[in-house]
């Protein structure tokens, strides 16, 4: 889970909601200071646990360049309301979701980016028709997570039909972020980030995270067929995705690959300047062709 540095939005940063053809999505919109677009728009999708406060540290810097730049609640997380069907839930049905709010973000092209589970729910949206400017996978790993991310993930599946939220939070995650000494302004934020996911939906995604198959030649392919351009980016020190499976995965997919200094898993968090730096030169770059 992602730990914000602050929840306080930044200048021509607001909080609103993406209406599309499957629903309502929260959203955090920023645009430019001039309040005009010049660019094209881009979409950020956070990770299992996160939201779309994952993204306030680079909000402001990337619309700066001239862009709207869309960060969302995936469907069951924090603001963005999801039903207790759990077929609402598979990397499919979300990827479907993303496309939806891909769709709603146009006309013009839109840049997307997945951070972590986000990313393998991206993945799913771009091999199912979507067609996105194009493609980040930030912190996002070729499958399944293994290791000590598998097993953490593991424990909230199994935890949440027993325990439910509001124990998970006060018996395990609480204590662990006031022994962190987070501040009283973001473990209030957190706490209701946490008591905002859907039980099912957060129980299902956990499921999800731990069965991905291997998609990267079919995306590879269809990077190739499409000329989609995809980049894969991540912290040194990353410890969800081991990064040798992620530069591996970049090779797969013959794209760049940036690595962030002085990172692990929350790249726009923990280097927010270099992460929009990367960003903003992969999107320029793209329409610096295609204009």
């Amino acid at each position: 889970m992602s730990t914000p540095r602050f929840v306080s939005l930044p200048p021509g940063v607001r909080r609103t909601t993406a209406e599309t053809s499957r629903g309502p999505f929260a959203a955090l919109e920023a645009l430019p200071g001039s309040g005009v677009a010049e660019r094209w728009p881009a979409l950020l999708v956070p990770g299992l646990t996160g939201s779309k406060e994952d993204f306030l540290g680079v909000l402001q810097t990337l619309a700066a360049s001239g862009r709207r730049i869309v960060a969302i609640d995936m469907r069951g997380q924090y603001e963005s309301i999801g039903p207790d069907d759990p077929s609402a839930y598979t990397r499919a049905a979300l990827g479907a979701d993303i496309a939806a709010v891909l769709e709603a973000l146009g006309p013009d092209p839109v840049h997307l980016v997945g951070h972590s589970f986000g990313g393998l729910v991206c993945r799913e949206a771009v091999l199912a028709g979507a067609s996105p400017a194009s493609l980040t996978l930030m912190s996002s790993g070729p499958s399944a997570v293994t290791g000590q991310a598998a097993a953490k993930a593991r424990a909230l599946r199994d935890a949440l039909p027993e325990l439910g939220l509001e124990q998970i939070w006060a018996l395990s995650l609480e204590p662990d972020y006031a022994g962190h000494g987070v501040e009283r302004e973001i473990l209030a934020f957190l706490k209701a980030r946490t008591l905002g996911n859907s039980p099912k939906g957060l129980a299902c995604m956990a499921d999800e995270i731990l069965t991905a198959p291997d998609r990267v030649d079919e995306l590879a392919k269809h990077c190739a067929d499409t000329g989609l351009r995809t980049l894969v980016l991540y912290g040194e020190d990353d410890d969800v995705w081991d990064p040798r499976a992620q530069a591996a995965m970049a090779e797969r997919l013959n794209t760049s690959k940036v690595v962030i200094p002085s990172a692990a898993h929350s790249p726009a968090w923990e280097a927010p300047e270099t992460t929009a730096a990367a960003l903003r030169d992969l999107w320029a770059g793209i329409e610096r062709t295609q204009k």
